[in-house]
């Protein structure tokens, strides 16, 4: 994507090996700030506060974290446990672990010696791939939004799955990028995307730099919209998806799967294959549901009258913060993946196949 006209990705892995550089997105939209992650300890706290976040950018964060604990040592021991942290970074989204599995699994076939050059290089490999494939869900998803034959489309987003949360075009926002680009007059409905704001700050960001119509909406305004005719489809991303088709994704995605489910609205579910839980079926569930700080949800941030970002306190009671939901497939119209248009029930025979 495109940040002030400049090609520019979340996250450039340094020519010397050394550190990787992403943006703090808990600077956004106030702020852009590149930074600069040294160590596993720097790369496992900026998952945890969310200074990366988004399933597939954790994933391949998390990757290159793995390789930069390697640069002193690389033994069998060593890399379980830095596996584990990572994996304990944010529980909930299957590519973090996905991604730590898969380069832990190659690197205890390789010796000790060529670990650290060969995690690097397969970190590099894993963000090539995901670029590659969220164009693919783009192109897909652009044929499902070409099908609604509206002189203009308005799709509804909830948090951010676009560029932010992945390396490059995004998930769900890769579809509504091609549309833009391809000339379709495509307007977005943002989901504020309470308590931390993601759809507010990030996602209208990106669309705001892409020069896309869209307007910022309160969550709870997404069921009047819908009830009103102003809707055309709601495009999510998912940070797990079971083997049955249920999807795991930002807190509040259930209540709009809900409403459009209600209005004859259509539901999708964007996402790369490596977000599919083979584990996951049924009641069977091989994961937490992260519950964060509650002062995430009594504090707000923002600028104030002097230009200076300040945090307030909203409220004093007692808060419980779930940071995700899980959408039944029976609410969830398709799945768009790099393989293609899936409805959701069909996702065992993806998995397995």
């Amino acid at each position: 994507m495109k940040i002030n006209n400049k090609n520019t990705r979340t996250l450039q892995a340094s020519d010397s090996k050394t550190f990787i550089k992403i943006i703090d997105q808990t600077r956004l939209p106030h702020e852009l700030i590149f930074k600069d992650l040294y160590s596993l300890a720097e790369v496992v706290e900026a998952i945890k506060t969310m200074q990366v976040r988004g399933a597939p950018l954790i994933g391949v964060t998390a990757a290159f974290g793995l390789a930069l604990a390697l640069k002193d040592e690389a033994s069998d021991a060593y890399i379980a446990d830095v596996a584990q942290q990572l994996i304990e970074a944010r529980p909930t989204a299957v590519n973090l672990a996905w991604a730590v599995n898969k380069l832990t699994t190659f690197l205890l076939n390789n010796e000790p010696k060529v670990r650290f050059e060969e995690a690097w290089s397969f970190a590099q490999q894993m963000a090539e791939d995901d670029v590659r494939n969220n164009k693919k869900i783009g192109m897909h998803g652009l044929q499902l939004l070409r099908t609604h034959k509206k002189h203009k489309l308005n799709v509804m987003t909830h948090c951010n799955a676009g560029w932010l949360a992945t390396i490059d075009y995004g998930t769900a926002l890769s579809p509504i990028f091609l549309a833009h680009d391809a000339g379709l007059d495509v307007h977005v409905w943002v989901s504020e995307t309470r308590p931390r704001n993601q759809g507010m700050s990030l996602t209208a960001w990106e669309l705001s730099q892409a020069k896309i119509p869209h307007t910022i909406i309160a969550d709870n305004a997404a069921g009047l919209l819908m009830q009103e005719g102003n809707v055309d489809c709601v495009l999510v991303g998912a940070d797990r998806i079971a083997h049955d088709g249920q999807v795991v994704n930002k807190i509040g995605t259930y209540l709009k799967a809900l409403a459009a489910f209600e209005h004859n609205i259509p539901f999708y579910v964007a996402a790369p294959i490596s977000t599919f839980d083979s584990n996951f079926i049924g009641e069977h569930q091989p994961f937490e549901i992260e519950y964060r700080h509650p002062n995430e949800l009594l504090m707000i941030s923002g600028k104030n009258n002097q230009g200076m970002m300040e945090s307030i306190e909203i409220g004093s009671s007692p808060a419980l913060n779930p940071a995700f939901d899980l959408t039944p497939a029976k609410f969830i119209t398709r799945v768009i993946c790099e393989k293609g248009i899936l409805e959701p029930q069909s996702m065992g025979d993806l998995i397995n196949g």
